[in-house]
């Protein structure tokens, strides 16, 4: 091995829930130079990577191989070469039908330096996610991972009788059987195994696709068929297998399969996404706004100066967006200030949301009405009394005028300052068209009245996607949506995405598919 050469990290990426990678494999995709891909690791993994970090995708799928095993260990020797840290990301665990273990001896072979890092296999997490314990006290005390797929020209290679006798005592798990399932259960059945013995089929497990189905072993590869199932899928033979129907879990999330467009701006979505994925619900991120800002940094700093001036009367600062307050604080820290700034200034916030960005910055809202809209506002703080306030408003740009006009009426000096804009971001309309391309979308949410704009914009004259509603934060979002001319179907009762996740599955939980 060179002394300029790297190393290549074989790591686990898990079944298909981002959320089940390791650590250790989250670290190392955090450093890495490169990283070769497989087709069943999500996707979603690549954000823990570094700008700039090269993406080789290598997957291999029954059928549709895109790369060859010896071009991939050709590719991951040639990477370690060039003196790059490569992160080999492979679905489930390297060394439970991972072929890592090739790849380890292409890459001892070749002088390169390795590790292996163990990911969740799929033989277990399948199961579970579906309700099948491997093994369990009562029913199984041993489990045996099969391997389903046979080389081309070695069919029959398995002997299933030896396979067969590990029944009913113990557990069987096949992966990559989808095609092969029909011999797999005559195999069985003919070395000795009760055709009644309980059996299930587990497709995309532990992604929001999963679906799975259970009966008599004798029936399974018929179950598979009539419901269009197929790679990748794992087979459970044995009396676990019939503890699914009691266990189920993960297939009776309320959004279950239900396949929701979000198109709030990046740096806000990653919590409302985390809601709707825990909810069951497959979600895609597609920000079709990003913030920019509008205001001069000379004309912040000097909106800050005349906020932390005395005044005779009370001075209050009114936030109606978390932008607004991270903006703001950016510029406070610019400035060499801290939240010092803010004492004896009497913070409002437009909802809890916008007064938890407040919170991650040392600041605590003095108010939060009820209702999370400029109206709402308006009536709390009237109803504290602002006449002969100074009231400071950092907003976006085309916001609505209401707030401060009625708080001028009411006696109060108002100083608005444009804050931000929102923009469609470069890649809106490829990646929204890109993702309706992929399949059916059962909701597209919207957050704001700029989203409901910008989504339209990315649309670019395509339709809105057939079957899907509309799914507004509230109201004031609602009445852009309908203007537009769009389905809504849905609005929140309480303004928050919190709100809007619950109020999405009330809505399916009485829809049908």
């Amino acid at each position: 091995m060179t002394a300029t050469a790297g190393t290549v990290y074989l790591v686990g990426a898990g079944p298909g829930d981002p959320g089940l990678l390791t650590l250790r494999g989250q670290e190392l995709l955090a450093s890495c130079d490169a990283v070769v891909i497989d087709a069943l690791a999500s996707p979603e993994l690549l954000r823990h990577c570094k700008p700039g970090t090269e993406v080789h995708r290598a997957g291999k799928r029954a059928g549709q191989h895109s790369a060859t095993q010896d071009e991939i260990n050709a590719l991951l020797v040639r990477l370690a070469r060039e003196g790059r840290s490569v992160v080999r990301l492979k679905g489930g665990d390297p060394f439970v039908f991972g072929r890592g273990g090739e790849e380890c001896e292409a890459l001892r072979d070749a002088g390169i330096a390795f590790e292996v890092i163990p990911g969740v296999t799929s033989a277990v997490a399948a199961p579970a996610a579906a309700g099948i314990p491997v093994t369990h006290r009562d029913w199984a005390g041993h489990v045996t991972i099969v391997t389903g797929h046979e080389r081309e020209g070695e069919e029959g290679r398995i002997d299933y009788a030896p396979l067969a006798a590990l029944l009913p005592e113990g557990t069987l798990v096949f992966l990559m059987g989808a095609r092969t399932l029909p011999r797999i259960v005559s195999g069985l059945i003919e070395g000795g195994a009760a055709p009644d013995t309980p059996a299930a089929a587990v497709q995309w497990g532990t992604d929001p696709r999963q679906r799975s189905c259970g009966t008599p072993l004798s029936d399974i590869a018929a179950a598979v068929d009539a419901a269009g199932m197929g790679s990748p899928m794992v087979t459970v033979v044995g009396r676990v297998a019939g503890l699914r129907e009691r266990l189920q879990w993960f297939e009776r999330r309320p959004l279950h399969g239900r396949r929701i467009v979000v198109t709030r701006a990046r740096a806000q979505a990653s919590g409302f996404l985390e809601r709707l994925r825990r909810m069951g619900a497959d979600a895609v991120e597609i920000p079709v706004i990003a913030v920019e800002p509008a205001a001069e940094q000379r004309d912040l700093e000097a909106a800050l100066d005349h906020l932390a001036a005395p005044h005779s009367g009370d001075r209050w600062a009114v936030f109606t967006s978390a932008n607004a307050v991270d903006l703001v604080w950016d510029a406070v820290e610019r400035s060499r200030r801290d939240a010092r700034l803010f004492a004896g200034v009497r913070l409002v916030a437009i909802g809890p949301e916008t007064a938890a960005a407040l919170a991650r910055h040392g600041l605590r809202a003095d108010l939060v009405p009820e209702e999370y809209v400029a109206e709402a506002v308006a009536d709390a703080m009237l109803a504290a009394g602002v006449a002969g306030a100074r009231i400071w408003l950092p907003r976006a740009a085309m916001a609505r005028d209401v707030l401060p006009d009625r708080l001028r009426e009411a006696g109060a000096e108002v100083d608005v300052l444009p804050l931000y804009r929102t923009v469609l971001p470069d890649d809106a309309r490829h990646a929204l068209h890109e993702a309706l391309d992929r399949g059916p979308v059962d909701a597209v949410t919207f957050t704001s009245s700029s989203t409901v704009q910008h989504f339209l914009q990315a649309l670019d004259g395509r339709p809105f996607p057939p079957g899907a509603v509309a799914a507004c934060i509230g109201p004031v979002t609602a009445r852009t949506a309908e203007s537009a001319g769009l389905p809504v179907g849905i609005v929140a009762a309480e303004y928050t995405t919190a709100g809007l996740a619950a109020a999405l599955a009330a809505h399916f939980a009485t829809a049908t598919r």
